[in-house]
């Protein structure tokens, strides 16, 4: 398995993480569509095995679940593996009726801190390597927010710090705030990228670019959309995540995507491959690619993930994948891309 620098820190990520979002039955956005805890376990050590290094969780998937059963796979292996979690969201969040307190969520002081304790403890560790925010919060100041994560580093709690589904300007503001008060800086983003939603692209990738940030990429599947299962004027299979994700099978179900993946089964039938695998293959031949977190609920997903490490796609190849996949930038990039790369 290929090892990756993280962007400017130290740490050295395989090209393939492993996610942990489907680890533990959930009651919330992940219902009817994790694994049974032997086959999570299976999943895990295969990915083990297959040389990842990276397990991602968070504190509200499987409404902690997916930290502790990490937690209990973990042991004895903890100098294999970087554990990174997050926080922000409130636990039970996607409960209906659900109703947190004013400091159970959130990017405050308060519940950073506290947040951090509860999965040190699901997680059965003294350190978490990557800890990260798991959306900005308009709410609380960014200064706060890195001065909290700043003393989780400088007490052990922490060794590196990252953050998620932030917008350019708010990931600029953030690395100006650390810079300016001398705090620690996020060292990654983890973001959506994929063939299907490439609107990272537009400011987040270049900032990323510019700053020297890693990125650890998530659904780069698109919920499952080009794995090739799904069929054009055919509802989601039953059982699958956009069966149970109706919304962003609806996203999808278009023309532009349909002829991507028309493509993208073209690329794998001439590499002998899968859908899956080239895909995989398109966002690892990325430069800024750090890491791709694969959210797998068997060992036969996972296999098919990690067969992506074995597509080298020519130069014609990813041409045609980026012509097909290519989304309206939209102004200004539109606008200034007839001008000059931006």
């Amino acid at each position: 398995m290929e090892l990756r620098r993280l962007g400017q820190s130290g740490l050295k990520v395989s090209a393939l993480s492993l996610g942990a979002m489907t680890f533990g039955e959930s009651q919330t956005f992940m219902k009817g569509v994790t694994s049974p805890d032997d086959e999570g376990r299976r999943v895990f050590d295969r990915a083990l095995d297959a040389g990842m290094n990276l397990v991602d969780t968070a504190n509200v998937y499987s409404e902690g679940r997916s930290e502790e059963l990490t937690g209990e796979w973990i042991a004895g292996k903890r100098d294999r593996v970087l554990l990174a979690t997050k926080c922000r969201f409130p636990m039970g969040f996607g409960i209906k009726g659900n109703k947190p307190g004013p400091h159970a969520m959130g990017l405050s002081r308060q519940h950073i801190l506290s947040a951090c304790e509860d999965s040190l403890r699901r997680l059965k560790t003294d350190v978490i390597d990557l800890y990260q925010v798991h959306m900005q919060d308009s709410t609380v100041g960014i200064d706060e927010t890195l001065r909290a994560l700043d003393d989780l580093v400088r007490d052990g709690k922490v060794r590196y710090v990252g953050c998620s589904n932030y917008t350019g300007y708010r990931l600029v503001e953030s690395l100006w705030s650390a810079d300016r008060r001398n705090t620690t800086r996020f060292e990654s983003v983890q973001l959506q990228w994929s063939l299907s939603v490439r609107d990272a692209e537009r400011e987040v990738i270049p900032a990323c670019r510019t700053f020297g940030l890693g990125t650890l990429i998530w659904s780069p599947l698109a919920r499952g959309f080009l794995t090739g299962k799904y069929q054009r004027n055919q509802p989601a299979p039953a059982g699958t995540r956009l069966d149970a994700w109706k919304d962003s099978f609806r996203t999808l179900d278009n023309d532009h995507s349909w002829a991507l993946l028309d493509v993208v089964r073209e690329i794998a039938a001439k590499h002998d491959s899968t859908p899956a695998a080239i895909s995989i293959a398109w966002l690892l031949a990325q430069k800024e690619t750090s890491s791709i977190i694969v959210g797998a609920r068997t060992v036969e997903q996972l296999d098919q993930n990690l067969a992506g490490l074995e597509i080298r796609l020519e130069p014609d190849d990813l041409a045609a994948l980026d012509r097909a996949s290519r989304p309206d930038w939209g102004y200004p990039y539109a606008f200034i891309g007839m001008r000059e790369p931006w």
